[in-house]
C-alpha cells in the first residue's frame, strides 16, 4: 500500500490541504486537493505514443457532480446531464494557462480531469481545480513545463483581496481571474466598475505575487512526490521544407497579414496557403511493396502536413513581430487605439 502525503498551505486564509497517493493510483498523476470546503480531485493520463494528428491533443474537462452540492439528479434515469456552461467555461480557463507549457512539438494525447466531490461557495473550486490539474502533472511522468497557478483577486473598500467569497464578490468593484507561472502571467480575464489602469495593475501584481507563493508550495510537493518524466520525440519540421516553403510563399503571406480590411486579409491568406499547397502537392512520393512501386500517400499526407505547419508558423512569428516590434496591429490600429464602435466612428485613442 502506498503512502498518503499530505501538504498543507494557507490560502486567502482559508486552508488549503494537499493530498497524494490515496486515490487514482493509475493515472499518470493525481491528487486530492481539500480548500476549505470544497474538495477536487484532479488527475492527468497521456498517451505513451506521439498521436499521427498535426496539433497537439490536450483535452482539460472540470466537472461538478450534483453530489458535491447535497443534490441527487431527478428524473427517470437519475443521471448527471450533460456539462453546464459554467463548466465548459471553467474547462476552458484552466486550459489556457496550461496549454502553453507543453513543449512545442509535444503531441502525445494528454487529458486532465478535475472532478468536484465537495463544494464551497466560500472556497472557489474553480481555482482549486486549476492548482489541482497543475500539481497532477507536474508529479506525473508527463513533460509539463510549469508549475502553474491562478488566483481571483477582489477589492472590497479598497482593500485586495485573494479569493474572493460571493458575499464579497457583491460589493467588489474588481472581479479579476489570474494565472500564471513564477515568472510570468499568461492568462487574465478582467472586469472592473470605473477602475485605472494604475489600479488594476496593483491588482494584477498582487494576484501574481500569490501565484509565485503557489509555484513554490508546488515545488515542495515535487520534491516530495515528482516523477522522472518520460522521454518524448518532439514533432519538428523538416529544414528543407521549412526553406522551401518560406522561400515560395513568405513574401506573399506577410505581404496578405497587412491588409486592414479583415475579410480581405483572411481572404488573401486563405488564397496564399491554398495556392502553396496547391504547389507543393504535386510532389510524388514513391515506395517499393513487394518489388513493386507505388506512391507512398501517408509520406506524401506528412509532407503536407509540413507544409501547412510551416504557413501557420510564418503567420503567427509576422503577427507577434508587427504587435511587438512595430507596435501595430494586422488591422493597421496602434497599440493604444481602440477599434471604432461603427464604420463612421473613427478609432478612439485609449
Amino acid at each position: 500500500m502506498s503512502e498518503i502525503k499530505r501538504f498543507e498551505y494557507t490560502w486567502g486564509g482559508r486552508p488549503l490541504v494537499i493530498e497524494i497517493g490515496e486515490v487514482a493510483k493509475q493515472a499518470n498523476g493525481a491528487c486530492l486537493v481539500y480548500y476549505g470546503g470544497s474538495v477536487v480531485l484532479s488527475t492527468c493520463v497521456s498517451n505513451n505514443e506521439a498521436s499521427t494528428q498535426d496539433f497537439f491533443p490536450l483535452m482539460v474537462l472540470y466537472q461538478e457532480k450534483l453530489y458535491a452540492a447535497g443534490k441527487i439528479p431527478g428524473g427517470f434515469l437519475r443521471r448527471e446531464g450533460r456539462p453546464s456552461e459554467h463548466e465548459t467555461l471553467v474547462s476552458r480557463l484552466i486550459d489556457r494557462p496550461i496549454r502553453p507549457m507543453f513543449a512545442d512539438g509535444f503531441r502525445n494525447e494528454v487529458q486532465v480531469i478535475n472532478m468536484v466531490l465537495s463544494s464551497d461557495p466560500d472556497c472557489t473550486p474553480e481555482m482549486a481545480a486549476m492548482l489541482g490539474s497543475s500539481i497532477a502533472l507536474m508529479i506525473s511522468d508527463i513533460p509539463f513545463e510549469g508549475p502553474i497557478a491562478g488566483v481571483k483577486v477582489g477589492r472590497v473598500n479598497g482593500e485586495l483581496i485573494i479569493n474572493p467569497t460571493p458575499a464579497q464578490a457583491e460589493v467588489s468593484d474588481i472581479d479579476l481571474t489570474v494565472a500564471g507561472t513564477h515568472q510570468a502571467i499568461n492568462m487574465v480575464e478582467a472586469g472592473a466598475d470605473m477602475v485605472s489602469e494604475a489600479e488594476m495593475l496593483e491588482a494584477l501584481k498582487f494576484g501574481h505575487a500569490e501565484i509565485q507563493r503557489l509555484c513554490d508550495f508546488q515545488q515542495e510537493i515535487i520534491k516530495g512526490c515528482g516523477k522522472p518524466k518520460m522521454e518524448v520525440s518532439l514533432f519538428e519540421v523538416n529544414k528543407e521544407i521549412d526553406q522551401e516553403v518560406r522561400e515560395y510563399a513568405q513574401d506573399k503571406l506577410i505581404a496578405a497579414i497587412r491588409i486592414e480590411d479583415k475579410l480581405e486579409r483572411y481572404a488573401k491568406i486563405d488564397e496564399v496557403n491554398e495556392e502553396t499547397v496547391a504547389h507543393f502537392d504535386e510532389k510524388v512520393f514513391i515506395t517499393e511493396k513487394g518489388g513493386i512501386k507505388v506512391i507512398d500517400e501517408d509520406a506524401k499526407r506528412e509532407y503536407l502536413s509540413q507544409v501547412r505547419h510551416t504557413l501557420e508558423d510564418i503567420l503567427h512569428t509576422e503577427v507577434r513581430r508587427l504587435i511587438s516590434v512595430d507596435k501595430i496591429r494586422p488591422d493597421g490600429r496602434k497599440q493604444d487605439e481602440i477599434r471604432p464602435l461603427s464604420p463612421t466612428c473613427p478609432p478612439i485613442s485609449a
